[in-house]
């Protein structure tokens, strides 16, 4: 049965709303809190770790989700403002039972959303997260209040200063960044404060913009969705890279130091050479999703590595690179998986990845070269159902007979949003007028057999 709150990345919505209401939120604590304790040792009072983005509706939320783990007789420990991959690294490596994050990642700061942490510091198995919503859902009322609930808004500074030793050390061997400057756009979100922090500590000149949140501004017209800003910035400082996260940093996009933009398709190209030549790159293979552009898989074979793709979103990324062993995935959009260091997608550890290889290996335009970044072109078309494409006469035709006219110098994807009434259509060819036929027929199709 498909979940009614947990999507697939935590629970989201317009704070106040349900589920995001104060009572639907109490609850969402208390069934972690069970858990927790249910798992925890006999008498011992399990701690969760509650952090936060920079949205106004955060410490709110915080302090609903803390009454819950409190009247469940866990214990909230607040981070304050933390970045996702932050609480995750902490959870799994202090002795947490498990993490909450509030936020809505790259969305407008009128959203906001909740995403629960297992002790591992990784997303919760999809059975767990149908046995909290089974919880949740089956409860009536709000939670009896319970004095213990009340959490520090600002967090715990030493939990930050854990977190930034910990990437630190994710440095390359040998990597020196004393002489570098980097711009770092922190979408006035949870980066905002951290990633000047840890770019200072490791010696670079940093030059941060959009650092400033005041509660509405995060990923306004800034960070990893508008990084338009930040390229300007790198060629007017003379940088020699600039980054842009999102609003819960747990992803990142460069700029080149001519200002070009490497997206995460050009990550992937970078650090997986990189890993393959210092020998550490497990199986020669690289996890990337049906979005990763085509160029992607074309540069990586020169060097002779593989390309395994996912259905889009890092949970399936992480699935397939724990049932083959890689170390290495992620997603164009800049949500990079290094499993030798972290248990998720984290854009500050990515960042320290790809400014140790250029601080080893030269500028980022010369490491990104030959990516050669084929046509692409999405369309959305809304649905007013999402039965399987091989359903649809006309749609599979039209499929069949793109696939074969472009062979291997095209790809053709069509799937359903997870989250939307939405059929998205993605053609990837070397020819600007393939790739416009070919999703501009298919999206026609859709409408004619099952558009809303």
């Amino acid at each position: 049965m498909a979940k009614q709150l947990f999507g697939t990345d935590g629970i989201r919505g317009i704070p106040g709303q349900n589920p995001l209401d104060d009572t639907t939120l109490q609850r969402v604590g208390q069934a972690l809190g069970q858990h927790a304790v249910a798992e925890a040792e006999a008498g011992a009072r399990p701690r969760v770790l509650i952090g936060r983005d920079t949205r106004e509706s955060g410490p709110h939320i915080a302090e609903q989700i803390a009454e819950g783990l409190a009247v469940a007789g866990a214990e909230p420990v607040s981070a304050g403002v933390l970045t996702t991959p932050g609480v995750a690294w902490l959870v799994s490596r202090e002795g947490f039972a498990a993490g909450v994050v509030i936020s809505a990642s790259h969305n407008p700061y009128h959203d906001n959303g909740v995403k629960l942490i297992s002790r591992s510091g990784m997303k919760f198995p999809d059975a767990v997260e149908a046995r909290f919503e089974a919880q949740i859902l089956s409860q009536n009322g709000a939670s009896a209040r319970k004095p213990g609930g009340k959490i520090k808004p600002n967090g715990d500074e030493k939990l930050h200063q854990d977190y930034l030793a910990g990437l630190r050390e994710a440095v390359f061997p040998g990597a020196k960044l004393s002489a570098m400057k980097i711009v770092l756009d922190c979408a006035n979100g949870a980066s905002s404060k951290l990633a000047p922090q840890l770019f200072q500590l490791l010696g670079a000149t940093v030059v941060a913009i959009n650092n400033l949140p005041d509660g509405r501004n995060i990923n306004a017209d800034c960070g990893s969705l508008h990084p338009q800003a930040m390229q300007k910035r790198v060629v007017e400082e003379g940088a020699a890279l600039g980054i842009a996260f999102d609003g819960d940093a747990d992803r990142a996009i460069f700029a080149s130091a001519s200002g070009k933009l490497v997206d995460g398709d050009g990550v992937l190209l970078v650090a997986g050479r990189y890993l393959q030549k210092l020998g550490r790159l497990k199986g020669n293979v690289i996890v990337g999703t049906t979005m990763a552009n085509l160029g992607l898989e074309r540069a990586l074979e020169k060097t002779g590595l593989k390309l395994i793709r996912t259905d889009v979103g890092d949970r399936y990324v992480l699935e397939e690179m724990q049932r083959i062993g890689a170390n290495l995935g992620g997603e164009q959009s800049g949500h990079i998986l290094f499993l030798d260091d972290a248990t998720t997608g984290d854009g500050m550890l990515t960042a320290v990845k790809i400014v140790s290889i250029v601080a080893l290996e030269g500028p980022l335009d010369k490491l990104a070269a030959d990516l050669k970044i084929f046509p692409q072109k999405i369309v959305n078309v809304r649905v007013k159902s999402k039965p399987s494409i091989d359903s649809l006469p006309e749609v599979g035709r039209l499929l069949s007979e793109a696939q074969r006219l472009l062979g291997n110098s095209g790809r053709v994807v069509l799937r359903y949003s997870g989250t939307e009434p939405l059929a998205r259509v993605m053609v990837e060819a070397e020819r600007d007028e393939d790739v416009t036929r070919w999703t501009e027929e298919l999206a026609a199709a859709l409408r004619a057999s099952i558009g809303a």
